[in-house]
């Protein structure tokens, strides 16, 4: 192939990416067509349109999918289960209670972000926000100032959560398609995240909140919550609960990293066994097992089965949806895509973590989803990653993603179903909302990307 013939397929290629990206938009957009199926539409009509053999389409298809999910549906799912024994048990209010008694009125704030970081850990941003409102609202009522005040810190720390830490669906997925160790990831995460939400969300917040006044909405009138008759955990209890499976994967990278070393043998059946119990789908398993006995006198064995299938419901459209992001990045590989933009940013000479949070920006500004925009930047990002392999140790890929996670977070909009989320249950206008959670989610993104950065150029 000449250089006119290989620039023009280039051009080609990359015009269809762009085509295809704005045909997604149309659909889900314009044309109100849920995510699920308009990523397969497009899925479909990409593949055709870059010239993928028709027998081929489908497998590629199935691929993309079924690949995304081996990584991702079981810690999603058991991520689940968990939060939803601790939202019905009670778990999250006494955490919040607890805290907020040791900080103090005046650092209420702070105490309810803390909360929220720890609650974070195993359940996603929709639902934590929704367990941890009537203990933010009734802090705010009771002490008195604008929600904003409380609001933002509790509800920054369950987005850089949910953006930076497994095993939350989009960080999972960038980490399966650029071979990152997920345990790395939770280290890195933590390193990236906690700061990231100190400056974001806590310090943002705390000025916010004088800034801008916003009076409490009465949601609640009352606690639906099935706890009236039951005594509520204590607070060792749950924070023991959420602590468990970060600690088993933590084992399973520091042995790793030792063996990796040379400072353990890796030919050892202990420590085989530890790094088993610490990969990440094990220790959430034994979570959710540590949470059933600590909860079986609570509740009565079927009643904790009818909690474990009701926190399925609703988590099922995430995970649908990050498979279909999936199978579209692997059209999008398949096709030569990923190629042809890794070459374009090659001879741009952008390094990679910069081009990864470039693109995450973008499909994130355009499409609204952070989960897409994570999966479908890693996707094409990876061809630069897998041809640089040698190049790229285990903290780097997690730099990378942990900026491609900064990335699909930023300026969340009208498009972003967070956003009218946060402007609902808070009582915000959409002016206000653009003014703290819009600005909030960007200083989010950026800083951690900064953070990113330093720990890619330092190891």
């Amino acid at each position: 192939m000449d250089q006119s013939t290989m620039a023009h397929t280039t051009q080609y290629l990359l015009s269809v990416a762009g085509i295809a990206i704005i045909f997604l938009l149309f659909l889900i957009m314009k044309l109100k067509v849920h995510a699920f199926p308009a990523l397969i539409i497009v899925s479909f009509c990409t593949a055709v349109a870059t010239g993928i053999e028709f027998s081929q389409i489908v497998p590629a298809m199935l691929n993309g999918f079924g690949g995304t999910l081996a990584s991702v549906a079981l810690l999603v799912g058991l991520g689940a289960m968990i939060g939803k024994i601790l939202e019905v048990s009670g778990g999250a209010q006494v955490l919040a209670d607890t805290l907020i008694g040791w900080f103090g009125k005046k650092r209420a704030p702070l105490a309810l972000g803390v909360a929220s970081l720890l609650f974070a850990f195993p359940i996603f941003f929709d639902a934590g926000l929704v367990v941890m409102l009537p203990v933010i609202l009734s802090v705010a009522k009771k002490l008195g100032g604008s929600v904003i005040l409380y609001a933002l810190p509790a509800t920054g720390a369950f987005s850089v959560m949910h953006a930076f830490l497994p095993p939350h669906p989009g960080p999972v997925a960038a980490a399966g398609i650029l071979g990152a160790n997920v345990g790395y990831l939770v280290f890195i995460g933590l390193i990236i995240g906690l700061p990231t939400w100190y400056l974001s969300s806590y310090l943002f917040g705390l000025w916010a909140g004088k800034k801008w006044f916003a009076k409490v909405p009465d949601l609640f009138s009352q606690n639906d919550m099935d706890t009236s008759d039951r005594k509520p955990p204590k607070f060792g209890t749950v924070v023991g609960i959420l602590l468990t499976p970060m600690l088993l994967i933590f084992l399973n990278t520091g042995i790793s990293t030792l063996q990796a070393t040379g400072s353990l043998p890796k030919d050892n059946t202990a420590l085989a066994v530890i790094c088993t119990l610490g990969q990440t789908p094990i220790a959430l398993l034994l979570t959710l097992l540590l949470s059933l006995f600590v909860f079986i006198k609570a509740f009565e064995a079927k009643r904790l089965n009818e909690l474990c299938e009701k926190a399925l419901g609703p988590i099922c459209s995430v995970i649908l949806v990050t498979g279909a992001g999936g199978m579209f990045g692997g059209i999008l590989r398949t096709s030569g895509i990923g190629d042809a933009l890794a070459s374009v940013l090659s001879d741009m000479g952008i390094p990679v973590i910069l081009a990864a949070f470039i693109i995450s920006v973008c499909l994130r500004v355009a499409q609204g989803s952070a989960t897409v925009a994570l999966t479908t930047a890693a996707a094409l990002v990876a061809p630069i990653v897998t041809k640089n392999a040698a190049n790229f140790s285990q903290i780097d890929l997690c730099a990378i993603v942990a900026a491609i996670s900064g990335g699909s977070v930023v300026i969340s909009h009208f498009n972003d179903s967070g956003f009218w989320l946060v402007k609902g249950l808070f009582g915000l206008d959409e002016k206000t909302t653009l003014r703290t959670w819009t600005v909030l989610e960007t200083l989010l993104g950026t800083i951690g990307f900064i953070f990113a950065c330093i720990i890619y150029m330092i190891f």
